[in-house]
């Protein structure tokens, strides 16, 4: 698939402003994985330290972020190409969802991608547990992939495995001095839309504004997420990510794990 050929003078034209939000889901263990191997709160505050020591540093630009805003930027080579950041040695990007349902969906996906790529992983029993939240966004200068003459290449901007238009398109966003760009979700049943943050000026706050709690679980019958407050159930059918054709060569049958 053949990239189209945008220039950053190109790019700049179709940049507008952007004011928002951005929803990201990881995993609730985050909050306690060292909580169990200490005695104390003052422990655990000291072992994060130590810890923190062996990482990567965070870049100067994003030094006076939380770490869920953070931590996208700081981990170079990146292992795995994925929408809009080649594999390598290149610039951080940080994905969230205009919803949280959105959000939901492609957490949904990958989960479903793990086990579609190792067949003989069984379903756990339980659901897991996940964190919702959300981030203020505000740039001056933001690509919306549905608006403009970028919405003529949507077939390569939603393509769902090859992101290689995608890829040199934030690459050249970055030379254009675009901090965001605007995207259909290809994982989210209602077609809803995502953002990819290229720059760590994108964050309007330093921290995360508000949090949810979901608990998703991975069955024969799909996906089953549930979320206490505010109350909401999202439910993915096996057809739900079907587009993919990884996910539509997935066997659905296998033993539940223990």
């Amino acid at each position: 698939m053949s990239s189209p050929i945008w220039t950053p003078a190109a790019l700049r034209s179709e940049a507008r402003a952007y004011s928002g939000k951005g929803w990201r889901l990881v995993e609730a263990q985050h909050l306690v994985s060292t909580q169990k191997l200490v005695d104390s709160a003052d422990e655990q505050a000291a072992l994060e330290d130590i810890l923190e020591t062996t990482k990567p540093p965070v870049p100067a630009s994003c030094r006076h972020l939380d770490y869920l805003l953070s931590t996208p930027f700081r981990y170079r080579p990146y292992p795995y190409g994925s929408r809009f950041r080649r594999a390598g040695i290149t610039p951080g990007v940080w994905y969230g969802a205009e919803r949280p349902e959105t959000a939901v969906a492609e957490m949904a996906f990958y989960r479903l991608l793990f086990f579609a790529e190792s067949p003989d992983t069984p379903f756990p029993d339980n659901a897991a547990d996940y964190t919702a939240f959300s981030a203020a966004l505000y740039v001056d200068l933001a690509l919306d992939l549905g608006a403009g003459g970028l919405a003529d290449d949507a077939p390569l901007w939603t393509h769902p495995t090859n992101y290689e238009a995608c890829q040199a398109l934030s690459a050249t966003a970055l030379e254009a001095g675009i901090g965001l760009i605007r995207y259909r979700s290809v994982r989210d049943p209602g077609s809803r839309m995502n953002v990819a943050v290229l720059t760590c000026a994108a964050f309007a706050s330093p921290a995360p504004l508000e949090r949810q709690s979901w608990r998703i679980r991975v069955a024969a019958s799909g996906i089953q997420a549930m979320c206490a407050f505010p109350r909401l159930r999202l439910e993915f059918p096996p057809a739900a990510f079907e587009a993919d054709p990884r996910i539509a060569a997935m066997d659905w049958h296998r033993v539940r794990g223990h």
